[in-house]
């Protein structure tokens, strides 16, 4: 959701509170007895709670079906779904630039750091997929390389592009790939 669609949304959402505020208090003045007022009352307290539903499902959770046997890799990988929700949360709110970009290259430094050990990790156990493992990761940076330089051209469209990449390739490629070398983890 793009910046201007965040605001239009933010800006329905807070004329459909007034109205319901203004007419709260014109329904109250149909008598306290009255049940419109009252239910008006119930659809203004269910809206933060819909809205929570909504936001939250813009942010992944570790799930234990996750995890490859390895803790040192299931650790960077909630580290990294933690990045991503960070940088969603930035996005969310709107912090300054500054704050995003940070965020973005911390969460690609930690990556690269990640790829690197989980692949050191692989070579270890005599994982026979590493180089088509590494491959993969390799793509994976170069796309957020490209999708990173769009953003830094144009703020306003392509973080939300990197962010649904994110959170959907890590996620795949923590259910495909990385389940592929659990067997040859050895404790």
């Amino acid at each position: 959701m793009s910046a201007t669609s965040r605001n239009v949304s933010m800006l329905i959402l807070s004329v459909l509170i007034l109205t319901l505020l203004v007419m709260i208090v014109l329904g109250f003045m149909l008598g306290f007895s009255h049940p419109l007022p009252w239910v008006l009352i119930v659809v203004l307290t269910v809206i933060p709670f819909i809205h929570d539903k909504i936001i939250a499902k813009r942010f992944v959770e570790w799930k234990d079906a996750y995890s490859v046997g390895h803790k040192d890799i299931d650790l960077d990988h909630k580290k990294l779904l933690g990045m991503i929700n960070h940088l969603q949360t930035a996005v969310h709110y709107q912090t300054d630039e500054d704050s995003i970009e940070n965020t973005l290259n911390e969460l690609i430094e930690y990556t690269k750091y990640h790829f690197s050990r989980e692949e050191k990790i692989m070579q270890d156990h005599n994982y026979p997929g590493l180089d088509e493992h590494k491959q993969e990761h390799a793509q994976m940076v170069d796309q957020v390389t490209k999708f990173i330089d769009e953003y830094r051209v144009d703020k306003t469209r392509t973080i939300d592009n990197v962010l649904q990449f994110l959170k959907s390739w890590l996620i795949n490629h923590i259910n495909g790939s990385d389940q592929k070398y659990r067997p040859y983890l050895k404790p």
